[in-house]
């Protein structure tokens, strides 16, 4: 029998957390070495960050179900050990195929990582602990991406790309260990029919949508092809809601969609989402590509964009106290768009200084606009539905992160063809159109926002939120 310490329990979900967070981020500055090695282009090197995203946004629906089925210690256990074998096949990728074959292993684990183990803690801990239990093991989950990019960065420089992955194995290994002694093997009483069919025609139609938007980005995909896989993804989502609202136990309830909260803080999640998982894409490569930083020198000057991140969690709570989620989250969507696209203005001339305060801005004013919309997603949200909408609204932002990150990628691929970007130096003017691109598409998700009621009080002045940046 494990030994089921609480506070062990809380160690181990915290590791998890960890890991899952920080391989979102700390790939990103890796990209263009990665590139190098694997004989690619730089700019053509989105399906390594797509192929995690999409795979976590495809199984995170199952992961729940699986929980009550296998046992939170056998879904727990096996999530890590996905996670490191993805972990080792990638280390070992010697082509662009085999390294996003392997990052949808990787992204399997991951997937089950941050669900199986907040369930875990849930049944744990009584509900008047559990808000503080979760805080603690949040704490890993900023931490990630705040160290995520210069670490990769900085592993790049002094060993080899291959060792950003390789890191996860020891951890990994005390992961697995602590499975075993201290998780809980807590199931569902009875654990209900899964919506088998309505999760195949949602997962279809979400890679089908992100391949389509992959195949933009001259990724081999024939445009009749990316035509096709847009329209037949684009009908399976059609045919999931026609499906959801006639069978007794949905995948997601329709129900939720009665709720106009959640109806616009997904949505806005979904098209907001869309720029601002772009970014942590573009960023890296551009001061890499375009600036000539070094891997590590990109991972520092994201430092700025991630402590601002964190310093703007209260003020953003104070603000919606303030003026209310419609005016707050209409407000802050359009200077995210404007921030986005102003670094359309940045060049190899502009002031250090002035580089850092852009970086933080976005930073400060993108951690607010992820508060407010996952809260005001979920607040309204009835006893019964709080477990469908919360993995609902998880599987909804890391699809806009694949999405925001295929979208950029099909960005820079045309806009490198009509500037003629063939040279590293000219590469630029690709970036800065696609900076203002995915600018506008922020800017034009502020209608969504509009669309809540003008008085928005907060029903207990206690604003919380998911933490998946």
């Amino acid at each position: 029998m494990p030994n089921q310490s609480p506070r062990l329990l809380l160690w181990l979900v915290a590791l998890g957390f960890f890991m899952q967070t920080l391989d979102s981020t700390i790939v990103n500055t890796a990209l263009p070495a990665m590139a190098h090695s694997l004989g690619e282009r730089p700019l053509r090197m989105q399906s390594v960050v797509v192929a995690y995203a999409l795979t976590m946004a495809m199984l995170i629906p199952a992961s729940g179900w699986l929980a009550d089925r296998f046992g939170t210690r056998r879904v727990y256990f096996s999530a890590i050990a996905l996670f490191v074998a993805g972990s080792l096949c990638c280390a070992f990728a010697h082509n662009l195929s085999q390294l996003v074959a392997a990052r949808v292993l990787q992204g399997a684990g991951g997937a089950m990582l941050m669900p199986v183990g907040r369930l875990a803690v849930l049944r744990a801990f009584p509900r008047a602990d559990f808000l503080r239990a979760m805080s603690f093991v949040t704490i890993p989950a900023l931490i990630g991406p705040l160290i995520g990019p210069a670490l990769g960065g900085w592993i790049v420089q002094i060993a080899s790309w291959p060792w950003i992955f390789l890191i996860n194995v020891p951890v990994g290994a005390i992961g697995i260990i602590a499975t075993q002694r201290f998780m809980p093997d807590s199931r569902a009483v009875q654990s209900g029919s899964f919506d088998l069919s309505g999760y195949a025609m949602l997962a279809f139609g979400m890679v089908a949508v992100s391949l389509a938007l992959d195949g933009l980005a001259g990724l081999g995909i024939q445009t009749a092809t990316v035509r096709v896989l847009l329209v037949f993804g684009l009908a399976s989502i059609a045919a999931y809601a026609l499906h959801a609202v006639r069978v007794p136990q949905p995948l997601f309830s329709p129900a939720l969609f009665r709720v106009p909260t959640f109806s616009v803080g997904l949505l806005g999640n979904l098209f907001a989402r869309i720029g601002s998982g772009a970014m942590p894409f573009l960023l890296p490569l551009f001061l890499q590509v375009s600036l000539d930083y070094t891997p590590f020198e990109a991972g520092l000057a994201l430092l700025p964009m991630a402590i601002a991140g964190m310093a703007a969690k209260p003020v953003a709570q104070r603000l919606i106290k303030r003026i209310g989620y419609r005016h707050m989250l209409v407000g802050n969507t359009v200077l995210i768009g404007a921030v986005m696209a102003s670094f359309a203005l940045t060049s190899a001339q502009e002031p250090l200084a002035v580089r850092i305060v852009q970086l933080a801005t976005f930073g400060f004013f993108n951690s607010m606009q992820f508060t407010a919309m996952n809260t005001v997603a979920l607040k309204d949200l009835p006893e019964q539905h709080t477990s469908g909408g919360n993995s609902l609204l998880s599987m909804v932002m890391m699809l806009a992160m694949s999405l925001g990150v295929a979208t950029a990628g099909a960005l820079l691929a045309n806009f490198e063809d009509f500037f003629n970007a063939g040279v590293a130096a000219q590469t630029i003017n690709a970036f800065h159109a696609t900076f203002v691109t995915v600018g506008l598409i922020t800017l034009a998700s502020a209608w969504i926002f509009w669309q809540l009621s003008p008085d928005e009080p907060l029903a207990d002045g206690n604003v919380e939120h998911v933490e998946m940046g």
